[in-house]
């Protein structure tokens, strides 16, 4: 039975895999500045990690929500307390799309209301309302496009009240650094001023953190460098390293109602033994530290190469970007150079999403080979 190719693949077959490095089927040493679109966030094969995993499937990998789960509670405390978000209630689910998914229709349940308003090159995912908040037709589906969604510009505050004003807007959701869509950001004068427009107009403020969190962008929550309190906050990608979980993190105002969410898989045992895992890890080896000193650092080799005409993003969810399209660039670095690295809906951006454990030696490896390449 052959694959549904929906996948444009590189010629690259990774077997292995130990914190920074993956390793393909002939032996071959990569660098992995790409983390599987933001995935590994503690590193490859983290002895942490693999050895949460292991004990866990050795004794029970599953059962489902209609049973007590302690680990989802020790999951809950262990994320307000490096979060830093009190109160707030805990939702797992599996992925991305499902956390915000099921963010846009906890706020539609709330507010009675269906409109959503995203922002121009916009990704929250493929599922049914999530794919129809991202700005790109070509996955959008006619299923999907009954979904009533406003694409508004950055920054673009007055619009955001024109369409508020409708009184039919159940989420306004946001990234607060944009992923795919190529690192760009609001100010922090639109964000705080969508907050309160939001709050003024029983609409759900919903930050999505599916790859800004867990420590990405300097702090544990991108949305945490500005003065906002969102109603939902949806979670996946560096929370399990690679295993699949995702989930949203919903404001103490907010009531649960029996059988208003649900799922199967979602919070399961492995599934909470390898978020627990992360946590641990991002705590005891200080990465959000090493997450800021690794961003200056980069950001000053960055500075010094005349080809760079911008650099995107906070943290280690960067941009470089160039005056030219930079597929040619990333086929170089991947295939003579051997360092993986990320593209976005912009074409002329390489993205940079590595593990959080990344040295200054790595980043010094990647500069000499992008000065190579170009």
């Amino acid at each position: 039975m052959p694959l549904f190719d929906v996948y444009p693949l590189y010629n690259v077959t990774p077997v292995s895999g130990k914190d920074m490095f993956v390793y393909d089927d002939n032996g071959v040493e990569y660098l992995d500045l790409y983390g599987g679109h933001a995935v590994i966030s503690i590193g490859h094969s983290h002895p942490n990690y693999v050895k949460a995993i292991t004990n866990q499937v050795s004794t029970l990998g599953f059962y489902s929500n209609a049973i007590q789960n302690p680990l989802q509670v020790e999951l809950a405390n262990k994320i307000e307390s490096l979060s830093g978000c009190k109160g707030y209630q805990l939702f797992l689910c599996n992925s991305g799309a499902e956390a915000n998914e099921n963010a846009l229709k906890l706020a539609s349940f709330k507010t009675g209301k269906s409109r959503v308003i995203a922002f121009n090159n916009a990704f929250h995912g493929r599922t049914s309302a999530a794919v129809a908040a991202t700005d790109n037709p070509g996955i959008v589906a006619p299923i999907n496009a009954q979904q009533q969604v406003a694409f508004l510009a950055l920054n673009d505050i007055e619009g955001v009240k024109r369409e508020l004003e409708k009184d039919d807007v159940c989420a306004v959701i946001v990234e607060f650094i944009q992923g795919v869509g190529g690192l760009d950001q609001g100010t922090a004068e639109f964000f705080e001023q969508v907050d309160a427009l939001c709050k003024a107009n029983n609409t759900y403020f919903i930050a999505d953190e599916v790859q800004a969190g867990y420590g990405r962008s300097g702090k544990f929550f991108a949305f945490q460098y500005y003065n906002v309190t969102p109603d939902v906050i949806s979670i996946a990608k560096g929370m399990g390293n690679g295993f699949p979980i995702g989930g949203i993190l919903i404001h103490p105002s907010i009531e649960p109602k029996y059988g208003m969410l649900g799922t199967t898989f979602g919070g399961n045992h492995l599934a909470c033994a390898a978020g627990l895992a992360v946590l641990n890890t991002l705590e005891e080896e200080h990465l959000m530290k090493n997450v800021n000193e690794i961003s200056d650092y980069f950001i000053s080799k960055a500075s010094t190469i005349p080809e760079i005409k911008n650099i995107k993003g906070k943290g280690l969810m960067l941009g470089l970007e160039f005056d030219f399209e930079i597929a040619e660039l990333r086929k170089k670095l991947i295939y003579e150079h051997h360092i993986f690295t990320g593209g976005a809906s912009n074409k002329k951006l390489i993205r940079i999403l590595p593990p959080l454990s990344i040295q200054k030696t790595h980043v010094d490896q990647f500069f000499e080979a992008l000065r190579q390449a170009l």
